[in-house]
């Protein structure tokens, strides 16, 4: 890399910082290129992003940002997965890191909070955000259905109670007829 392609790489990094709400690190040391193409589809798939990465240029990207507590991790052949849903990250790495042992998750760090390795683990036992939304929307959908449920229950009983009387009117009005 020549100086303005470094400069260039680490502008695009803070930029990714600047939009991201979460950055994991992780080690991939021996790993081929099948299983890094195959990482990166699985993060893709969970809308993440993993991109191998310098760590002296990552370093240098992260000053100023909240993301500044995992320069201490950046040593050796690390990359970096971020996106917008940190459990969707924290989920794909832990389950690939899995089923391949040269890949580790390090830690990572969610605004200014960085965790460890523990505390990847745990993000990635939560439910995902559109698990999350969909609960949310099940909550809000449901007090709905009961309040028309509510609404409607009393007008059917007035139906009801109308149908009687009709029904009582219909038959006083036969018997009053079979009378006469």
């Amino acid at each position: 890399m020549d100086r303005t392609e470094k400069r260039e790489f680490v502008a695009a990094l803070e930029k990714v910082f600047a939009e991201t709400s979460f950055v994991l690190v992780t080690r991939n040391a021996g790993m081929t290129v099948a299983d890094v193409t195959k990482l990166r589809r699985q993060m893709r798939a969970a809308g993440a992003n993993f991109k191998v990465a310098k760590n002296r240029l990552t370093a240098l990207a992260l000053v100023g940002t909240r993301f500044e507590g995992i320069k201490p991790l950046l040593k050796g052949p690390t990359a970096l997965a971020w996106s917008r849903d940190p459990v969707a990250v924290a989920k794909t790495a832990v389950e690939f890191a899995k089923t391949n042992d040269k890949f580790a998750v390090l830690g990572g760090s969610i605004g200014n909070q960085v965790l460890d390795v523990a505390g990847v683990k745990a993000l990635s036992e939560l439910p995902s955000l559109e698990t999350l939304r969909a609960g949310l929307l099940g909550m809000i959908q449901t007090p709905a259905t009961r309040i028309a449920g509510i609404l409607q229950a009393p007008g059917a009983q007035i139906a009801r109670v109308l149908a009687a009387y009709a029904k009582k009117d219909e038959a006083s009005d036969e018997a009053s007829s079979e009378a006469a």
